[in-house]
């Protein structure tokens, strides 16, 4: 059956072009195997929360009309605001109008996730024009809405967190919930939010079924926006704007989504499994309810590769979300991301914790991650715990706080073909990775984590074949152009550990032949903690380095020469890479 739906329908409609339903989310309740659920242009203000899944051969499919589009948002638009001050204005509403999640009572919250000292970041959020607005601290704050150049600082960065639009951050807004109402201050400057469009957040997600295990449904060609989801760290139930809910074989393509408080989309963590208990009884740490998470998937999630992941998310732009365009733990196996353009992701600096990225994912196993364009995002692609079997290829990377970042996972994880190109490249906090092929300009940072055991498993499968720390070195570093651009040994605020450009970030490590010398030297004194002592051995041989780069000690066919750079330009939507190779680096062979 093909079902259609537009704002000039009915639900009490056949569905049909000509008699077309009202809502997405009506025609949801009805589509099964097989089906296609047309969508005409317009906004649809409402939260799709599907009945039924689709098959491997028969997915159910939300498309937009032909040359149409249909917009999914997950916020209202509010009028008849009253003037308080010169630049600040109110709007008193009732809790009805958010049913039984009011996004500006439910603060943001959870494991791994620092707040400001001072006051609480709420999952709500105002948009003025379709500009999101800054949550002020006080209501006094409000009224001055200093112009701020750093909003929220820590100390994991290269560099101070500087706000992409810092001409925004004067416009604020503060909520105060008391009884059955909510009344909304925003500082709103020049503008009059009556002559203007003024949304604020309603729902917590766009498209997201409640029920688990709906299979098998592609999203096809929507503008999604403005969804008041919670924070979403692998210890929680992971909940995004759009997602499939601990399913298979979802397609998420050709979408345009935005303006999540946190995470755009969601391929994660559902919440029998725990849901962010360590900061809810604060009994034990985060690591450990993590670890208990993938095993009581195994035992009663049903997690496997007949059971979940397998998705599929691509050509999608995915911009201005507080915390991931992607999340996904345990929920994201054997899945490919591909050919998405991911960008602004954390760059409000609202809220900070240790789960933001372009691409946030756990326990990727076998994942493919090909041909996406990452840029001014806090950090890239950041891959934690059980990256087995995953590919990271040909994506461009550029004006991220940091680009890439593989932690405590064994692999073996595979990349190559990339092109990093921020001033902070690579933290390489894993062992068993190849790095092949790849432009390199930015510093880079190595670290051995013997302190937190994490799982590795069968080839190919989600069963744990064991547990161990992260002994470092196992790597590859193989035919890769090492720009050098920045001076190496910066040191990082709370680490001791130095950034480098990568080659030298191995020099403390040995080469196979020097491993084995170390190993049959080691004493009896030593016994197992000589693992704990002693990286693994690195393969290291034909890279080509230029500027402030330097070989690793042991390197063999390594070529330096002066001059080599890479810089990206973009220009109407294209991006240009230029490249200046030396003539030494351009007649190597590798």
């Amino acid at each position: 059956m093909i079902y259609h739906v537009s704002i000039s329908g009915n639900d009490t409609n056949y569905g049909t072009e000509s008699s077309p339903f009202r809502t997405i989310g009506h025609a949801s309740q009805i589509a099964v195997a097989g089906d296609t659920v047309v969508v005409h242009g317009g906004v649809y203000r409402e939260w799709v929360d599907p009945k039924h899944g689709g098959d491997a051969d028969r997915p159910i499919v939300y498309t937009a009309a032909k040359d149409e589009h249909p917009v999914i948002k997950g916020s209202e638009i509010v009028t008849d605001w009253e003037r308080v001050s010169k630049k600040v204005w109110k709007r008193t509403l009732p809790d009805d109008m958010f049913g039984d999640f009011n996004p500006y009572r439910e603060r943001l919250w959870g494991d791994w996730l620092h707040e400001p000292k001072n006051y609480s970041v709420h999952c709500g959020d105002v948009y003025l024009n379709g500009r999101s607005l800054y949550e002020a601290e006080s209501m006094e704050s409000l009224y001055i809405a200093e112009r701020r150049e750093v909003r929220f600082q820590n100390t994991w960065r290269l560099r101070d967190e500087r706000l992409l639009h810092p001409e925004d951050s004067i416009y604020q807004w503060y909520a105060v919930v008391e009884g059955n109402t909510t009344t909304l201050y925003c500082n709103f400057q020049d503008k009059d939010p009556n002559r203007e469009m003024v949304e604020i957040n309603v729902r917590r997600c766009c498209f997201y079924p409640t029920q688990k295990g709906l299979d098998y449904i592609t999203i096809r060609g929507f503008e999604i926006a403005h969804a008041a989801c919670g924070w979403n760290p692998p210890t929680a139930e992971q909940i995004g704007m759009v997602g499939p809910n601990w399913a298979k074989g979802w397609t998420i393509e050709n979408c345009h989504l935005h303006d999540a408080k946190t995470s755009a989309v969601c391929i994660g963590k559902e919440g029998s499994t725990g849901d962010n208990l360590s900061a809810r009884f604060n009994k034990k740490s985060g690591h450990v309810y993590q670890a208990e998470a993938v095993y009581l998937a195994l035992q009663f999630g049903g997690w496997s590769k007949e059971n979940i992941g397998s998705h599929v998310i691509r050509n999608n732009e995915i911009h201005d979300c507080g915390q991931n365009g992607i999340v996904g733990h345990l929920g994201c196996i054997f899945s490919r991301i591909e050919h998405n353009h991911i960008y602004n992701i954390g760059v409000k600096h609202e809220f900070w914790g240790h789960e933001m990225a372009g691409v946030k994912l756990h326990a990727a196993i076998d994942v493919v991650i090909e041909n996406n364009n990452f840029h001014n995002c806090t950090l890239g692609i950041w891959l934690d715990w059980q990256a087995q079997g995953t590919r990271v290829t040909r994506n461009l990377y550029y004006d991220n706080e940091r680009d890439l970042m593989i932690e405590v996972t064994h692999g073996p994880c595979t990349v190559d073909g990339n092109m990093f190109l921020s001033d902070y490249s690579l933290d390489n906090h894993a062992q068993g990775t190849a790095f092949v092929h790849n432009i390199i300009a930015g510093l880079t940072k190595s670290l051995r984590v013997v302190d937190r055991n994490t799982p590795y498993h069968l080839p190919h499968s989600t069963a744990v074949l064991g547990y161990m720390p992260t002994y470092g070195g196992d790597d590859r570093l193989m035919n890769n152009l090492i720009v050098g651009r920045m001076e190496d040994s910066v040191q990082m605020p709370t680490d001791r550990v130095l950034l480098r450009n990568l080659g030298r970030i191995y020099d403390d490590f040995s080469t196979p032949e020097e491993y084995g010398k170390i190993k049959e030297e080691a004493t009896s004194s030593h016994g197992f903690l000589f693992y704990y002592k002693t990286p693994q051995p690195v393969w290291i041989e034909g890279n080509a380095y230029s500027g402030y780069a330097t070989p690793f000690r042991g390197e063999k066919d390594a070529v330096v020469a002066e001059g080599m750079d890479a810089q990206i330009v973009e220009r109407e939507g294209k991006w240009i890479l230029t490249l200046t190779v030396p003539r030494t680096i351009s007649e190597m062979t590798c």
